[in-house]
């Protein structure tokens, strides 16, 4: 697991908040907990962008199907992009759960690039203690003056559902294309790729009153085989 190096060193290292023990990061884990098990939320570990694989079939996370709800804006600066591969599945709701698992993704980097930990867009979507390790790792980049550059991929998501307002979501980040830049100086760090560019994640949302599928517990393992095209 990469950690966020110390400020006399030269880089940062992009969402690696510790993960809990060992990742017992198996999408089982979380659908245990999916089905009314102990729950045990994680903290969010690192995002960034990709060039594995045809990308031919790359779409936008779209919106949930929820009426008349505010969302908040995901837009992001000129030089930060996502790209969301393979998001639609065919299924509605397994469409939706996807689209507001990626806006969860959007949204750290959205309150990464503002540098606010309490910004509107991870109290949106996220909650409890997954809000709070979302909200800690944005405090890392606040506090060494940082932001991102460059594009992440998302790829390889899968859904499973667990009754009508719960589900666990896996994917997978590829952040070989994605780097911290430092404010004061514009430097960008182009660290080279390796297979701790890759990161696995394992989600549990809820959908809440509005339709809106909010995050409440996430897992996350650099470097997972998973990923590692």
């Amino acid at each position: 697991m990469t950690a966020l190096l110390s400020h006399g060193e030269s880089t940062v290292k992009r969402r690696s908040l510790p993960v809990a023990a060992a990742l017992a990061a198996s999408a089982a884990l979380l659908l245990t907990a999916c089905g009314g098990g102990e729950e045990e939320s994680k903290g969010k570990d690192e995002i960034a962008g990709a060039d594995t694989g045809d990308t031919s079939a790359s779409t936008p996370a779209s919106p949930s199907p929820s009426a008349d709800v505010n969302r908040p804006d995901l837009s992001l600066p000129a030089d930060v992009n996502e790209v969301f591969e393979d998001w639609n599945t065919g299924d509605t709701t397994k469409d939706a759960v996807l689209a507001d698992a990626g806006h969860s993704m959007t949204a750290v980097t959205r309150a990464i690039t503002d540098g606010d930990t309490k910004s509107p867009a991870l109290t949106f979507y996220y909650k409890g203690e997954a809000l709070a390790g979302a909200a800690k790792w944005v405090q890392t980049f606040v506090d060494h003056d940082a932001t991102i550059t460059g594009t992440t991929r998302y790829y390889a998501p899968t859904v499973d559902l667990s009754g009508e307002t719960t589900a666990a979501v896996t994917l997978c980040a590829d952040e070989s294309k994605a780097f911290n830049k430092f404010r004061k100086t514009n430097k960008v760090d182009r660290s080279a790729p390796s297979d701790n560019s890759y990161v696995y994640y394992v989600s549990r949302l809820e959908r809440n009153s509005d339709g809106i599928w909010v995050t409440n517990e996430v897992i996350s393992k650099r470097g997972n085989e998973k990923c590692i095209p």
